[in-house]
């Protein structure tokens, strides 16, 4: 295991992934993921916030990162925007005359002025800060935004535009580190979605001060005085709240959640009282803004599926859809077709991405606009954004020069086009995707992704038909929905079932499992629960009734092996967690529970350090635990900015031509499977392939012959076997790092476990991931009379047994003494499985 150690070291030390940074991370949270999706604006085709202008009688909205004018009566939409970046969150001035919005350009998001009578966009800050969320007081000169430029933190700040330019900037909330310990938001408090009462004075927003769970109350302060927050709503919120005042100032109207699976249209009295709802559906409808005369409220809703611009009106309940049939861009546009072959010459699904020379992206105006959650600075400046498409798509796209680049799984090459695009051209391009030279001998797979959420709180609306056709455009044959809570929601509770969901077809099977989501010991996938979820989902949330660090996950890995489930740890381990001696604040009861026979798979590539998991896995296998790895991407499939798409990590279970869900269950909890994010290998050990086992007679060094290859559309630097935890033998590639074949022999001395692994020291900008990585399951040798077991990994998980038992008995948050007592007995069990490995350890 010290080749391992050392590259964690390096991984560490000299940062081996540093060319790929996430996008926007001068916020400092401890999960840089999810505010992004919920807080931070988007690239969406449809619109993403709206405004009114003073008449009442026209909206400027956010779409496909443009602003856009559009009379309310009218299905024509006339592009004001067009720059460098994506332009987002517009408030029109009270006179008319001008629009304050946002622009994000792959470094910062600043504040940026239109002047809607000379057509002119102004900067008004340049301070490589997160700046968000402009409003106009009604004196027409005085704004309030949320930024991060004194902080890396969203606090409330108030300024004042003269001459187009920014002054009198003034922070309103202080930089405060809350008494109160939270898991998902940062330490310190926040302040957002602000909001000005018609009197100029007063602002609304929301405030997690000293608040553990959600993103905070809506309360109101006087600006002027500065007066301590008023509380106005206390309950759980989720980013989107977005209170806006109505113009007699008597109510407010808001996005909730609390008690429905979905985000709606709620109002209160803006002194305080209680909330009554103004929509119902179970989809979101958030982002709400009052017409100036009160009688309207525009927002934004995904019913639809894709985000869409609705106007409700107050006193009758009616709904309008507000469409934009015809667009006038600022500059000519073409139609530009574009149709995808498979290698037989047949349409067929795909992911598809379309920039221009400034490398804005463009879609079909009804795709769903998905970016990668991380970006590479050195090389682009923004993020890659990608859509799916079934065989055949219009875009509308600026003359000049366009690449297109198309992908459909690891299994296919990647194929990049550039085109000129000649003004009010028609012009069609045919791509014809190549399939891997794969070897004869590959054999067929299920190609499996064990850990989606089809729907979590994003911009989209998913349903199962589009998750099945998301995972056909990733040449994804299998997948597992994994039910789970954001907050307090479930969203996807009512699709829980037994049996593969009606969506599925011939190409593509969709299961709903479940996660059951508790941070404190490790969130746990379980495939195939045969009769219910497992609710509450989670325990050991601070200040809820489910408080108590009970059920522990040997209890529900137990309650869902009852129900014939396979039970697995999902999004394992990140360097800072397992090395040099293990995190302190690492409580993840794996050890534990893989001790006791309780994990039936470990996802070796899933939403964290794939080597770091690797380091952990590699020590439960020297233990003697054959633990299979397995593969989930963890993609939020309703996001529009993701770790994802689906499928991108992905296990493929050797098949025997069944499609269906026992043979796959069966060969990924034997082993028959690899693990990959880009490369396929493949790898046999005197005919036995991984899962199964080579059984040894003799107590010598042994020569076994093996035959390995290698076929990926993204370079690999390493092709490796891997015997014991330690590298025995580096095997060649292909100049292009894509290829390789090889057969010879390697020597060993038994009993112990075999693999072939492939990665990269490097990420590469056509993989959404943090580097390429692949690895077979063991080929496992057997000695009679002989056990793996290996003294060092036994003292790596007696030393974490160690610290999980201190922190069991310090904790004072159990209901009852049995429910401690119950953990107590299952940890003791688990050592005594350790010692008894460190009493027997033949190896090192």
């Amino acid at each position: 295991m010290r080749h391992l150690l050392a590259f964690l070291i390096l991984l560490i030390n000299t940062a081996v992934i540093g060319q790929r940074v996430p996008v926007l991370n001068q916020v400092d949270l401890p999960h840089n993921y999810y505010y992004r999706e919920l807080y931070l604006p988007q690239l969406t085709g449809g619109p993403s916030s709206v405004a009114w202008t003073p008449h009442g009688s026209t909206l400027v909205y956010s779409m496909s990162g443009s602003l856009w004018l559009q009379k309310t009566a009218s299905d024509i939409a006339e592009q004001l925007t067009d720059g460098s970046g994506y332009d987002y969150q517009p408030d029109c001035s009270p006179d008319g005359t001008k629009i304050i919005f946002v622009r994000y350009t792959g470094n910062s998001i600043e504040l940026m002025l239109y002047d809607l009578k000379t057509k002119v966009t102004i900067p008004l800050t340049n301070n490589s800060a997160l700046n968000l969320e402009p409003r106009w007081s009604n004196d027409g000169r005085t704004i309030a935004f949320v930024s991060t430029i004194e902080s890396k933190h969203f606090l409330l700040y108030k300024a004042v535009i003269e001459n187009n330019a920014l002054s009198e900037l003034t922070c309103l909330t202080p930089d405060r580190k809350s008494s109160v310990k939270r898991y998902y938001y940062s330490a310190f408090d926040h302040a957002i979605n602000p909001a000005w009462h018609p009197d100029g004075k007063r602002l609304y927003f929301v405030s997690n001060n000293e608040i553990i769970h959600g993103t905070g109350d809506i309360v109101a302060f006087d600006t002027d005085s500065l007066s301590y927050p008023k509380t106005i709503l206390h309950e759980e919120t989720s980013w989107r709240t977005k209170p806006d005042v109505s113009p007699d100032g008597s109510r407010l109207v808001y996005s909730r959640y609390l008690g429905r699976n979905w985000q709606q249209l709620w109002m209160i009295p803006a002194t305080g009282g209680y909330p009554m709802p103004l929509t119902y559906g179970n989809y979101d409808n958030t982002c709400p803004r009052w017409s100036p005369d009160g009688k309207k409220i525009a927002f934004i809703s995904n019913r639809t599926g894709n985000t869409s611009l609705w106007m409700l009106d107050v006193f009758d309940g009616g709904q309008e859809q507000i469409i934009a049939k015809t667009r006038l861009y600022l500059t000519p546009h073409s139609n530009l077709f574009i149709k995808v072959l498979d290698e037989f010459g047949k349409p067929v699904s795909s992911r598809c991405s379309i920039i221009d020379e400034r490398e804005k992206f463009y879609a079909p105006e009804d795709a769903w606009i998905h970016a990668d959650d991380s970006r590479y600075p050195d090389k682009h400046q923004f993020e890659s954004h990608y859509f799916h498409m079934q065989g055949f798509c219009k875009v509308e796209v600026p003359s000049g020069r366009i690449k297109v680049q198309v992908s459909h799984g690891p299994e296919y090459e990647i194929e990049k086009k550039e085109l000129v695009i000649r003004q009010d051209a028609r012009d069609t391009v045919i791509i014809q995707l190549r399939k891997l030279g794969l070897p004869e001998n590959f054999g067929a797979w299920w190609s499996t992704d064990v850990h989606v959420h089809m729907n979590y709180g994003g911009n989209y609306r998913n349903t199962p038909g589009n998750l099945v056709r998301q995972a056909k455009a990733e040449d994804l044959d299998i997948l597992y929905n994994l039910i789970v809570n954001k907050e307090q929601r479930i969203p996807d509770a009512d699709y829980f079932s037994n049996t593969a969901d009606t969506a599925s077809d011939d190409e593509v099977l969709l299961f709903h499992g479940q996660e059951f989501h508790t941070s404190y010991w490790g969130h746990l996938g379980l495939l195939e629960l045969n009769d219910h979820l497992i609710l509450p989902d989670y325990a050991g949330y601070p200040q809820t009734a489910v408080s108590s660090l009970f059920p522990h996950n040997a209890y529900i890995a137990d309650r869902a092996h009852e129900q014939q489930a396979l039970v697995g740890y999902v999004h394992p381990f990140e360097p800072s967690e397992i090395f040099p001696d293990q995190s302190p604040a690492l409580m993840n009861e794996l050890p534990v529970d893989a001790a006791l026979g309780k994990v039936d798979y470990y996802e070796l590539i899933g939403f964290s350090d794939h080597k770091a998991s690797e380091f952990v896995w590699y020590h439960l296998l020297n233990c003697g635990f054959r633990i299979p790895a397995a593969a989930g991407t963890d993609a939020m499939a309703n996001y529009a900015s993701l770790r994802g798409p689906v499928g991108l990590n992905r296990v493929y279970v050797n098949s025997s031509g069944l499609h269906n869900r026992q043979e796959v269950l069966s060969g990924l909890k034997k082993g028959n499977s690899f693990v990959t994010n880009a490369p396929l290998i493949g790898f046999n050990v005197s005919g036995v392939q991984a899962g199964e086992s080579i059984m040894l007679t003799g107590k010598n060094e042994t020569t076994l012959a093996f035959s390995a290859f290698l076929r990926s559309a993204i370079p690999v630097d390493h092709l490796e076997i891997v015997w014991n935890g330690e590298v025995i033998k580096t095997l060649s590639i292909e100049a292009s790092g894509k290829i390789a074949d090889i057969k010879g022999n390697i020597k060993i001395k038994g009993p112990g476990w075999l693999l072939l692994r492939a990665w990269s020291k490097e990420a590469h900008p056509d993989l959404p991931d943090i580097y390429p990585y692949a690895s077979t399951n063991p080929v496992y040798v057997t000695v009679p009379g002989k056990e793996v077991h290996a003294k060092t990994s036994a003292t790596y998980f007696l030393k974490w047994l160690d610290r999980l038992a201190v922190a069991v008995g310090n904790n004072t948050g159990f209901r009852t003494a049995e429910e401690k007592s119950m953990i107590e007995a299952t940890i003791s069990s688990a050592r005594k499985v350790y010692e008894e490995i460190y009493r027997n350890s033949k190896l090192p």
